[in-house]
């Protein structure tokens, strides 16, 4: 886990003025940033008026795990290059040691051996310096028990024999190993801030690690500094975002924590159009996102970033003007497609919009952006309402219109997919690949999923099939961990997760019968009750559900998961042969009302009642295709769990019908 997140860095700083911290922690675990994309950093800081970078990378071994050991001539030699170029750029390198792994606490030797490394980075230039002990186990061990009273007092031990070694650095940072509730901290209040600066007697400096994302290989954070009120300005000694692992993704990042920054640097509040949910009257986290994707645009569509991994765009297509001739020498040996050959791929050029979109759907640890909530909420709704697509109701044109909406709004990530894909900076593509490959692979599936809901197509091979490709499941082991877990889920951003399961209904066809026999004579034994079966008065669908009487033609569906039939739908348009077979008196007058008979059964596995209320209503615009006014169903008493299903469908309700066996209530619908 990322070190203190949204915690407490205890600052101390010798300037002689009240200079604000801001800046960035390279603090993650996982590769370190390269040398000149630290070089890079410092030239943002510098323009965008932040000031101050801690060297901190968990996977620099001499930074923690040997934390002991000098740094040899050629990594001096880097370090020293780095220190000139974040003096050259008016940023305070501060060299942060993380050696709470294994010291001990009590033994000169461990603090001579921490002074001596340190000693070492002054030499190299260094003149500010950080002391941290978060993400370590804080059990001491039984020397340092004798000599300490508490955990505390043995790291505030070491810290100030520290300090007083260093003598006069001009920033001085220290971190203990209980820093913060929370690792990532959704908000930062003015009221938290102002306690921990009554029980520290001093304002401390935010690590913040709102933008982190070394927790979760899934997941990257493009959304803007916020929920931070600019209020703890004035509180705070200063902020410092730990971003995300990926170096050019944190541009938005950053460049939005300077424009936090900077909100009150006049002291004055400036006006700011606000949005409903922004209630900071010096700051706009979306224009500050705004402000950021445009300045981030021009990277994207630069060939001379640093980097090296850049090339110009394919093709771009773009506005051709009167004053403006188009381009037709192509130069020589450049192919030209002839008659009726395909023609030459031309990319389209990336846009503000697509970053937009881009952050939306990487936006936030605690939230995911307007697009991606949009998206989520349309899927559920289009998901529990799918029964509308099948049968013609008042629901049914509202449905296929946001099912439209829905399918453009996933067009749209493929759009910028494609238009990311062909930027001219490299560098920032390849940070971003994965993540955006991984997006259009899970709404092509969703949006696969829409179509087949709505009939339009049958389902996408990796929907159902049994034998998936490996970018059909996601999460390798720790995926599947996390999937047999009662908890999982549980705090998805979006609250009402949508299901796994996927349904495909069909036509019955002859290889069904054995299916539905099987599916029949097991719900018949979980409903038997304390009457055995054979004991109780038929109902007339059971010669449907039994195979011995065949269904009206196009009047049978059954219904599919991944592990096969689990459902199915059976109708006779003429219900009077069935009901003679079986010796029941029905009056005609309910026969002129309810000429049709239904069956309908799930296996107990399906436990959304959508697929069956979509099963049934795609069967009885089949009925009433046909020319009937009505149809009515059986249903046993003890047969609580059909019971329950027949009111959630939707369409049916209890009818009178004379004659009827004791245990046996009927129901029915209009056509």
């Amino acid at each position: 886990m990322s070190t203190p997140g949204s915690g407490v860095g205890h600052g101390r700083a010798n300037t002689g003025g009240k200079r604000f911290i801001s800046g960035v922690v390279e603090g993650f675990y996982g590769r370190p940033w390269t040398m000149e994309q630290r070089t890079e950093l410092f030239k943002r800081e510098q323009k965008w008026g932040l000031n101050t970078y801690l060297y901190a990378p968990k996977d620099d071994y001499k930074h923690r795990m040997y934390w002991r050991d000098l740094y040899s001539a050629e990594e001096a030699e880097q370090l020293i290059a780095l220190i000139s170029a974040a003096k050259q750029h008016d940023v305070e390198f501060i060299y942060a040691i993380s050696p709470g792994l294994d010291i001990t606490f009590s033994n000169p030797k461990e603090a001579a051996a921490l002074m001596r490394k340190l000693d070492q980075v002054r030499q190299f230039g260094c003149r500010s310096f950080s002391l941290l002990f978060d993400d370590i186990e804080t059990e001491m061990c039984a020397a340092d028990k004798k000599a300490f009273s508490s955990f505390a007092y043995a790291q505030v031990a070491i810290t100030n024999a520290v300090y007083q070694h260093l003598g006069d650095p001009e920033t001085f940072l220290f971190c203990p190993t209980d820093y913060c509730p929370k690792v990532v901290s959704h908000k930062i209040s003015v009221e938290s801030i102002e306690e921990v600066s009554s029980v520290l007697r001093r304002p401390p400096v935010i690590w913040d690690n709102i933008h982190a994302n070394d927790y979760d290989p899934q997941r990257l954070f493009l959304g803007p500094f916020k929920d931070r009120p600019t209020e703890l300005i004035a509180k705070l000694r200063g902020v410092l975002t730990n971003p995300n692992c990926e170096f050019y993704p944190n541009f938005v990042a950053i460049h939005t924590l300077a424009t936090w920054c900077k909100a009150t640097a006049d002291g004055r509040q400036r006006d700011v159009e606000m949005d409903d949910e922004e209630q900071d009257p010096c700051y706009s986290p979306q224009k500050a996102l705004t402000l950021a994707l445009t300045d981030w645009l021009k990277e994207f569509m630069s060939t001379d970033q640093p980097g090296g991994h850049c090339r110009p765009p394919a093709r771009l297509k773009k506005e051709v003007s009167e004053e403006e001739p188009m381009q037709t020498d192509m130069g020589e040996g450049s192919y030209i497609p002839g008659p009726g050959e395909n023609p030459l791929y031309t990319a389209e050029p990336l846009t503000l919009e697509d970053l937009k979109l881009l952050s939306e759907l990487f936006y936030l640890p605690y939230e995911h952006g307007p697009t991606a909530r949009t998206m989520l909420q349309e899927l559920d709704w289009l998901k529990n309402h799918s029964w509308a697509a099948a049968a013609e109701t008042d629901k049914t044109a509202e449905w296929r219109s946001r099912a439209q909406q829905f399918d453009g709004l996933c067009e749209a990530v493929v759009q910028m997919f494609n238009r990311l894909s062909n930027a001219p900076n490299r560098s920032i593509l390849y940070d971003l690949y994965n993540y955006i490959c991984d997006i259009k692979s899970g709404v092509g599936l969703a949006r696969a999923y829409v179509k087949t809901l709505g009939g339009q197509a049958r389902p996408a091979a990796q929907l159902l099939n049994t034998d998936p490709e490996p970018w059909g499941f996601r999460g390798g082991l720790s995926g599947e961990f996390q999937r047999m877990l009662p908890c999982h889920g549980n705090r998805d951003l979006f609250r009402h997760p949508l299901m796994t399961s996927v349904y495909s209904i069909r036509m019955f066809c002859p290889e069904d019968k054995m299916e539905v026999q099987r599916i029949f004579r097991e719900m018949q034994s979980a409903g038997e009750g304390k009457v055995p079966m054979m004991m109780q008065p038929p109902l007339i669908c059971d010669g449907l559900s039994a195979g011995e009487i065949p269904p009206s033609p196009q009047c049978a569906l059954v219904l599919e998961d991944e592990m096969g039939v689990c459902g199915y739908a059976l109708a006779l348009t003429d219900a009077k042969p069935a009901a003679a077979r079986i010796q029941r008196a029905v009056s005609d007058s309910v026969f002129q009302d309810f000429p049709s008979l239904v069956t309908i059964q799930v296996l107990p596995r399906v436990a959304d009642p959508s697929p069956a209320k979509r099963m049934i209503g795609r069967l009885l615009s089949s009925i009433k295709s046909s020319g009937s006014r009505g149809v009515f169903c059986e249903v046993r008493h003890s047969d609580r769990r059909m019971l329950d299903l027949y009111p959630k469908l939707g369409f049916f309700k209890p009818i009178t019908m004379a004659g009827l066996p004791q245990d046996i209530i009927a129901m029915g619908t209009s056509l």
